[in-house]
């Protein structure tokens, strides 16, 4: 069993007697110590679930057919990157989960941040949710610690029943600090995010490049072994050194020309491709174990600052529809009673007019509240 970190020229000669695939070098999180290290993944099978164990003991012996399988998939492009959809960046930037097993939460939040922008079709949307609710709220909930890591399963879950808030109502440094649940905002039921749900994708490798290519990102969870942490660039294989545990990121894209994924990364930008990097089909388990998408988001909370781009409205009692720029779509306004839909109608007449932003609170979909500001 390994004790400590492995030397980073016996990594650079496994390195170059399998080719060169991958370049090593010092990163963020190279120079710590095996058990530093190991505080930085964070997935926790549950009692009856696949194990790491299993994970790694199986991927190498079905690399070859998921390779040839993902690179055959009929009806996906070739190569996709949700960075650059012509032009427009739909993933937020990268995160930092330092020394905590959450993974888990970095890798749920940062999937459904990305739905959350191609859902409303604005890459520029500002959205940065929070992982210590998640982490520290949620995943406590379930017995999660910073030592012993939690499961997606249970994350997605908490996300469609009860929410994420933004990262302003529980930042992730507050949460290290408490450790519990106690720096969560009062009001932040108000800007929770929810999902509609989730499917299950694991080991159907056509369908994830697929979703990615139509939908949106792919939750993951691989074997990391000890190179891993000295990964800076190329298209990593695994070459040396023994397992340090499991871990959650989002693929964020795929190229089949050269046969691999594009991951998002919660060690900070002193990792990797600036936080990012690539995996080759098939390798660690990564497109084997626990590949989930989000269905989609749940249209209700408050959205601020908001402009009136677009009023549209038809021959019917109370049927008028708004468009906002800061959703990327339509929205309706509600239909209650005449007094409110004649109220916000003429509220938002105005702001279009003046130029003047909102804020608006809508429930499924349907503008309920509205304040001009």
């Amino acid at each position: 069993m390994e004790t400590d970190r492995i030397r980073m020229e016996d990594i650079r000669s496994a390195l170059s007697a399998a080719g060169d695939p991958w370049e090593a070098g010092v990163t963020s999180l190279s120079s710590l110590s095996l058990s530093e290290q190991k505080n930085h993944l964070g997935l926790n099978p549950p009692e009856g679930e696949t194990t790491l164990e299993e994970i790694a003991s199986k991927w190498e012996s079905i690399e070859a057919s998921i390779k040839s399988e993902a690179i055959s998939a009929i009806g996906a492009p070739s190569a996709y990157d949700l960075r650059n959809v012509a032009g427009k960046n739909f993933v937020t930037p990268i995160r930092d989960q330092k020394s905590c097993g959450s993974c888990v939460a970095f890798g749920t939040v940062a999937t459904v941040e990305s739905q959350v922008r191609l859902q409303y079709s604005n890459p520029n949307l500002a959205i940065d949710l929070s992982e210590a609710h998640m982490f520290f709220c949620h995943g406590r909930d379930k017995g999660a610690t910073c030592n012993t890591g939690w499961w997606p399963n249970e994350a997605f879950d908490a996300f469609k029943a009860k929410g994420v808030s933004e990262e302003a109502c529980y930042t992730y440094d507050s949460g290290l600090s408490k450790k519990d649940c106690s720096g969560l905002c009062s009001g932040w039921a108000n800007s929770a995010v929810k999902i509609t749900g989730y499917t299950n994708l694991t080991g159907k490798v056509a369908d994830i490049k697929n979703w990615v290519s139509t939908k949106g990102p792919v939750c993951a969870c691989f074997v990391v072994y000890q190179d891993f942490f000295s990964y800076k660039s190329g298209i990593y294989k695994h070459v040396s050194g023994g397992e340090a545990g499991g871990h959650c990121v989002t693929i964020v894209g795929y190229n089949d020309s050269q046969g691999y994924w594009i991951c998002k990364n919660s060690w900070g930008t002193g990792w990797g491709e600036a936080g990012f990097f690539k995996i080759a089909y098939g390798q660690c388990g990564i497109d084997t174990w626990l590949n989930h998408g989000v269905d989609g988001i749940v249209n209700t909370g408050w959205h601020s600052n908001c402009h009136v781009v677009g009023l549209w409205t038809i021959d019917q009692d109370r049927n008028a529809w708004a468009y906002f720029d800061c959703v990327g779509g339509w929205r309706k306004i509600s239909a209650d009673n005449d007094n409110i839909f004649f109220n916000m109608l003429a509220q938002l007449i105005a702001a279009k007019a003046a130029g003047r932003p909102v804020n608006f609170y809508e429930e499924n979909s349907v503008i309920k509240q509205l304040y001009v500001l």
